[in-house]
């Protein structure tokens, strides 16, 4: 057995040509993290899980509000008892005023970047430009048992100092009233706002960020009071919501919660319907028709009514109506749990959105729930807008509209079921598993678009996903270093963040799934973080750590590589070399060393066989000697002999491999874009079959530029390609295959047109 040992580190040493003394280290991709993640704690672990003293922060809200159907404006009255579970004493409270980003001399106007051109987009230009009027909060009330509190409105925050510190345990009742007005989203753009519809001259409403919201307030940043800038989304506090809201008579409103007044608000047709949906579980029922909302298109009511729905442990709460809105659901079982799926949309959304939407949401709530925990919520709403998605707990606003004949492309169904899988998917990232949006957009958007791409899969079969495969991301990663920046950036200095936040975050799980952990372990240690962080609110090192923790395996190499860095993937197959053991029998090895030498003649020596009819010992054979006619490839008796006992004295080990008559081969593998990543190697042989091998990223170890690796088949090989099924965002593929494959492409083929005449000022002037 050592001799064996022995020959093959000798083999390996010498095909190679490099050693353990003479490797250099280039840099520290596979030390540990050190101080990137914070240290551990009581509240925060090391393993990712919560911990022994881990606490948060409680807000409960009681609010009434009154929309305006006439003026676009929105009054309120809430009631807010906040709860300190913190240690420390608190002697003020921070609030959050989003919808003071639509003030005239807002931070959102000022530091929107806008350039000019000769044609301009009158949505673009708009978003640059102040409105006339001012949308931000105007407040009448803010006070605690009576009493006015001092507060203090900075741009989208409020601090209101409290007449006492409060203390831990203890909690307070603050009164809040306002009024706003509701911008144009579909002009001006925003999460929410309504939709003017000219045709028949009403309104679609989606509707949040109205009421003034307490900013978090956490163990590891103390306030969250960044200012909302329009990109960065919100940090928020848990609690139970009571929320009353009176709308002109006809609308239908779907909001945050479980409607709590469905006989006062639904006419007698509608009641029947939504208590038909609860209990239909194979497709939606339609509760209010498209034919009964165009009659209230035409026929407006005077009168109001009064929607109230209470909604538990939630972050948030929103609500859309309209007298356009055409309704249907149906009940999901979710392992055992009733959950009541619904639509909202108007005419324009169909034939689109009675076809599919609940359905969607429907599939999206069972996918997600297999892969981190059970939805716990009642409901679920789906809302359709024409503006961008946007998620809220139990409801989200989502576009996709057809053409107004009801025709649509296969573009716009597909994306209209991506962006309702997404924004219903947000009910778990970051609805429930509550991390900061405005610090660490990425740990709601890349996770859910994971996800996302998971549940569009499960959705349709070829589902034409725009994000999560690994390759989707390779682009952006391979682009100039100064468009990017990396993952843990603040979303607001983040200048490419759709690619930066949600695709590279999904290609990087989708790589930590397939590839490096595979699906077993990665899905475990997925659902254990779900889990441990549901009505939490965790940090990326919560995350990082967790999926180590539950996945028994060392991470740190891909979380500063891919969260950390900007490098990306490109290795490449830089050289394959065959090798065969010398076999030792002259009987084969001489013939094949001769004929490999006269394969190999240079130029020279080709024309010189036609050219030199006669040499000058040719011309002279007194000159010939033992050496003219020695040939070194005739087999002698003796080296028989020599071969013979050879094998003969061979450790069985030893003659084993001879016996084999193995084919050698030496890959050498160059890191060219910076990130390690594990090596998948198809080895294609002469008679078609294929073998698949993996290589763990530690192979990375001792050299991160450049790794060698050493195989041995019976068969010879024809082809080897590296990273075959696109799991690894490799960048280059052309530097994947050995021997290199020349790729085929179509063009077409046009004739020109003719150029046209520069204008002629005085040809013109002649013609008139």
């Amino acid at each position: 057995m050592k001799q064996i040992l022995t020959l093959l580190l000798v083999l390996f040493l010498s095909i190679s040509g490099i050693s353990q003394t003479n490797t250099p280290r280039i840099s520290q991709k596979f030390e540990q993290v050190g101080t990137l993640f914070p240290t551990p704690n009581e509240f925060r672990t090391a393993s990712g899980a919560p911990g022994s003293k881990y606490w948060q922060q409680r807000a409960d809200y009681n609010i009434e509000v009154e929309l305006n159907d006439d003026k676009q404006e929105i009054y309120g009255s809430e009631s807010i008892t906040y709860k300190n579970n913190s240690p420390e004493s608190l002697n003020y409270l921070w609030f959050q005023l989003d919808q003071n980003h639509w003030e005239k001399h807002a931070d959102h106007y000022q530091t929107y970047w806008g350039k000019m051109g000769e044609s301009m987009d009158i949505k673009e230009l708009q978003k640059g430009l102040a409105p006339q009027d001012s949308l931000g909060y105007q407040l009448k009330k803010v006070e605690s048992k009576g009493k006015a509190l001092k507060y203090t409105v900075n741009k989208t925050m409020m601090r209101v100092d409290l007449p006492q510190p409060l203390k831990s345990g203890s909690e307070i009742t603050i009164q809040i009233d306002w009024q706003n007005k509701i911008n144009d989203r579909i002009k001006i753009g925003g999460r929410s706002g309504y939709e003017y519809f000219p045709e028949d001259k009403n309104y679609l409403y989606c509707i949040a960020q109205f009421y003034p919201r307490l900013a978090a307030y956490t163990d590891y940043q103390g306030w969250q009071n960044k200012q909302f800038l329009g990109d960065a989304e919100f940090a928020l506090t848990f609690g139970d919501y009571s929320v009353k809201i009176t709308v002109p008579a006809d609308h239908v409103l779907g909001a945050t919660g479980e409607l709590q007044n469905a006989k006062s608000v639904l006419e007698k047709q509608a009641l029947d319907n939504f208590q038909k949906a609860q209990k239909s579980y194979d497709k939606p029922v339609i509760i209010v028709s498209q034919k009964e909302a165009e009659e209230k298109e035409k026929n407006k009511s005077a009168s109001k009514k009064t929607w109230h729905f209470k909604a538990e442990n939630v972050r948030d709460f929103a609500f859309a109506t309209s007298r356009k809105f055409i309704w249907d659901g149906m009940m999901v079982d979710v392992n055992g749990k009733k959950v009541l799926a619904m639509s909202l949309y108007p005419k324009e959304g169909n034939p689109l959105w009675e076809k599919y939407s609940t359905h969607t949401v429907a599939h999206t709530l069972k996918s997600y729930s297999r892969m981190t925990f059970d939805y716990p919520y009642p409901v679920a709403y789906s809302v359709h807008s024409d503006n961008i998605g946007m998620e809220y707990p139990m409801i989200c606003f989502n576009w996709g509209r057809p053409d107004k004949d009801g025709s649509y492309s296969a573009r716009v169904k597909n994306n209209m079921v991506s962006v309702i899988i997404h924004e219903v998917g947000h009910n778990f990232f970051p609805m429930i598993v509550n991390n900061d949006e405005r610090q660490w957009a990425w740990m709601d958007e890349g996770l859910n678009s994971f996800l996302e791409y998971i549940a569009e899969q499960e959705f349709e079969r070829n589902f034409p996903s725009r994000r999560g495969p690994a390759f989707t991301a390779a682009p952006y990663m391979k682009s100039p270093k100064e468009n990017q920046e990396a993952i843990m950036t603040n979303p607001e200095q983040i200048s490419q963040l759709g690619n930066n936040t949600y695709t590279k975050v999904a290609a990087a799980l989708n790589i930590l799934r397939e590839t490096v952990l595979g699906r077993e372990l990665f899905d475990y240690a997925f659902k254990e973080y779900s889990r441990r962080w549901m009505f939490k609110s965790p940090t990326p090192a919560d995350f990082f750590r967790t999926m180590e923790d539950a996945s028994g395996t060392d991470l740190d190499w891909f979380w500063k590589a891919w969260f950390y860095g900007t490098e990306y993937v490109d290795i490449s197959l830089e050289s394959v070399k065959h090798f065969r053991l010398d076999g030792k029998n002259p009987q084969v090895e001489l013939p094949a060393k001769k004929k490999a030498k006269e394969e190999r003649l240079g130029i020279s020596d080709i024309r010189n066989k036609v050219n030199i009819k006669q040499t000058y010992v040719d011309a002279h054979p007194e000159l010939k000697d033992f050496y003219s006619t020695y040939d070194e490839f005739n087999v002698a008796d003796k080296d028989i002999n020599n071969y013979t006992e050879f094998m003969k004295n061979l450790d069985p080990e030893l003659k084993d491999m001879y016996d084999k008559k193995l084919n050698f081969y030496e890959l050498k593998f160059k890191n060219l874009g910076g990130v390690v990543t594990p090596l998948i190697i198809l080895f294609t042989f002469n008679d078609g079959s294929k073998e698949e091998i993996r290589i763990p990223v530690e192979i990375w170890r001792r050299n991160e530029s450049e790794c060698y690796k050493i195989f041995a088949f019976d068969k010879e090989v024809k082809q080897v390609q590296m990273d075959p099924y696109l799991e690894t965002a490799d960048a280059d593929e052309s530097n994947n295959v050995f021997p290199k494959s020349i790729p085929a492409y179509r063009f077409d083929l046009t004739q020109m047109k003719p150029p046209k005449l520069s204008p002629n000022p005085m040809r013109d002037s002649q013609m008139k």
